[in-house]
């Protein structure tokens, strides 16, 4: 490898190099490509598969990742790992194709979910590279898996009225009309405290993935709804959420999960889950003409792609535009 990468470079510099510079760039090149794969070689041998992995979620830990991306990292890479068998730094490029297509054939998996492992072994390698532990990523040639774009179902505002005719007490019904204004991740909402909430602008701050923070807003009918409930409460938690039965512990993901999921099967209503909330928004903002830079600020989206992704605008109003602007 070494010989092959000098003669490359100095087949590249033969029209500025006479015999004798070339001779001696070789001997250089030589000498440092060999101390340099020593160097990668020895500060591998000494860092076990568990180290290294320990390593990557401390470096993406300190990136702002959340406990749930930090844990699906590090039970991702560990499954790879795991059924390769081999070290982490003799892994090569046949073994990750090899894994992922096994994976996707004994599980039915779909291709963004092979594309999510891929991504996050790209990840892993690139950072195993940038640290010296590996000298290439063996994902670098695997290429990103082409998969179908598919339009995900949102909330009618015909659902959302019986969604909210379907909740059994205040909190609920607040609870509903707080992620369909705000489009909050439900993980933002177990976070919020009642002093978080600013009724006279009707905003609020909430902190989003990595810690980032930034306000929200929500309507009147959320204003009028999230005070009736909570004037109604009688314990001292400082949660904006809390369960309904003492000890009125503040509400988990999975609880506020599991409040929304039973609102839906009351209201026959299908696929009801919070995340659903938050797309619906996105989809009604842009599709009444809310700037996508706006939109992206208001999900809290680090790249405009993520935004595009979660708003599928109306067809209709598609054509709409289309007779508007084109066919006149």
């Amino acid at each position: 490898m070494i010989d092959f990468v000098s003669s490359m470079i100095r087949n590249e510099m033969k029209d500025v190099l006479n015999w004798s510079q070339s001779k001696k760039l070789h001997v250089t090149l030589k000498k440092i490509l060999s101390e340099y794969t020593l160097i990668a070689e020895n500060k591998s041998m000494k860092t076990s598969n568990e180290d290294l992995v320990s390593l990557f979620m401390s470096a993406k830990q300190v990136e702002g990742c959340s406990e749930k991306t930090l844990n699906y990292y590090k039970n991702t890479i560990e499954d790879v790992v795991g059924s390769i068998n081999k070290s982490i730094i003799h892994i090569n490029t046949d073994d990750l194709r090899s894994y992922l297509s096994e994976y996707q054939e004994t599980r039915g998996s779909s291709k963004i979910t092979i594309d999510n492992i891929r991504r996050i072994l790209s990840s892993f390698y690139s950072w195993l590279e940038d640290e010296d532990y590996v000298v290439k990523s063996p994902v670098r040639r695997i290429r990103k898996v082409k998969t179908g774009r598919t339009v995900k179902e949102t909330f009618t505002d015909e659902n959302l009225e019986i969604l909210r005719d379907s909740c059994l007490n205040s909190r609920d019904r607040a609870m509903v009309d707080v992620l369909s204004s705000t489009g909050m991740r439900v993980g933002e909402l177990v976070r919020l405290n009642i002093d978080d909430i600013d009724f006279h602008e009707r905003e609020c701050i909430v902190y989003g993935k990595g810690d980032s923070e930034r306000k929200v807003y929500f309507d009147a009918r959320a204003k009028v709804h999230l005070k009736e409930y909570l004037d109604s409460r009688t314990d001292e938690n400082p949660a904006l959420f809390v369960s309904t039965k003492k000890p009125h512990n503040r509400l988990t993901i999975g609880g506020i999960e599991s409040v929304v999921k039973q609102i839906g099967l009351k209201s026959l209503i299908e696929n009801v889950y919070p995340h659903k909330f938050r797309r619906t928004l996105a989809t009604r903002a842009i599709d009444r003409g809310m700037p996508i830079e706006q939109v992206q600020h208001l999900l809290g989206h680090i790249k405009i792609d993520t935004t595009m992704q979660y708003a599928m605008v109306n067809q209709s109003n598609v054509k709409i535009s289309h007779r508007r602007y084109i066919s006149g």
